[in-house]
């Protein structure tokens, strides 16, 4: 497959790319951080003018003369980056998909019109034909019933070619945007759904409860002092810590409920058909199977420290805006923390007065 420079996400030529690519691998060494791909991009990114957000954010640390560590970078690399290139895929399969239906419209219409003129080439024909004809002019008839037929065979012919080849096409730009619509939902570091793909669930769920006038409830949950994990034992065990807990929380939900990073440390649950103490009691036993994690040095086996989670709880009102449930549930987090960490805690539910 040939790629045209539009459909590269840095259009650059050779000269210009170099410049970027030497501008940020400086910067990296600089701020004696990991020349990891992710690292490069943003910096990348920031030189070749290409992402104006993170253009905004890094010239805020340079102007308070602040070298962003690894944990912003991956932080901006994950909000301004990942996604972006996801859905730049979805785009660019979407418009790959119009562009196959373009083409087997503009064949169809070339066959439609062949079939039009070769219906009016017969009614040609038979005129000539009912005013008996000589045999030379019988014969220049055949001929030209011949060539027209050959011609509308042929016209078909491609077009059965062309139907093949775009079926092929359409079934490859599918699944690659079956994929990429996938990949654009998922938060890359811990394999859960993402924000958005948070934000699309709930609102689906919220008004489906409405309408049957049933219920749900959310978790709120944060890793107790996560500040320090980066702090102590650099970015790689931050991650690991968070790719630890997403699977946790996996493992100890039913197929219904939907899991999610919601941003850093922070992740939400949704359980249908849930009130509220049992809503209460599955984060409360999230959190011990939290608790019994060791994070433990890959290459060493050493255990390092031992993760431990909070949790604020909130069923939902029945009339309520998403805003307002995850505000409620944000704040019995911190009610959580609050109170000493590494326990649970639950939002009143208002009062339905409709109800």
């Amino acid at each position: 497959m040939q790629y045209k420079e539009s459909d590269l996400i840095y259009p650059h030529d050779i000269d210009a790319a170099d410049s970027y690519a030497k501008k940020a691998i400086k910067t990296l060494d600089e701020g004696k951080l990991a020349k990891t791909p992710n690292n490069f991009e943003v910096w990348y990114a920031y030189y070749s003018k290409e992402n104006q957000d993170v253009i905004n954010v890094l010239d805020s640390f340079l102007k308070n003369k602040k070298k962003a560590s690894e944990a912003e970078l991956h932080e901006i690399y994950t909000k301004f980056l990942s996604d972006n290139r996801t859905e730049e895929r979805v785009r660019k399969a979407g418009d790959d998909l119009q562009s196959t239906i373009n083409n087997v419209k503009n064949v169809v219409a070339g066959v439609k019109s062949s079939t039009h003129e070769y219906r009016g080439s017969l009614e040609t024909i038979n005129s000539r034909l009912s005013k008996n004809p000589s045999s030379d002019e019988l014969k220049e008839v055949i001929n030209q019933v011949k060539n027209n037929t050959q011609q509308v065979i042929t016209r078909n012919e491609s077009l059965e070619v062309v139907l093949e080849e775009s079926a092929n096409e359409i079934e490859t730009l599918r699944k690659d945007l079956a994929k990429a619509r996938k990949e654009s939902m998922t938060d890359s570091l811990t394999g859960l759904s993402n924000r958005k793909a948070f934000d699309t669930e709930i609102h689906r769920i919220l008004e489906e409860c409405k309408k049957e006038k049933i219920s749900f409830t959310v978790l709120m949950l944060d890793i107790d002092h996560f500040k320090s994990f980066n702090d102590n034992f650099g970015h790689q065990v931050g991650d690991q810590v968070l790719r630890l807990v997403a699977k946790c929380l996996t493992d100890g939900i039913k197929g219904q409920d939907i899991a999610a990073r919601y941003g850093g440390e922070e992740f939400v649950i949704i359980l249908p058909n849930t009130e509220l103490a049992a809503g209460v009691a599955v984060a409360n036993n999230l959190r011990k199977i939290v608790a019994n994690k060791d994070v433990v040095n890959r290459s060493t086996g050493e255990r390092l420290a031992r993760i431990t989670m909070s949790a604020g709880v909130a069923q939902f009102s029945g009339v309520e805006a998403v805003e307002e449930l995850i505000g409620r549930a944000d704040a019995a987090l911190y009610t959580a923390k609050h109170n000493g960490r590494n326990q649970v805690a639950a939002a009143p539910t208002p009062i339905n007065k409709s109800a």
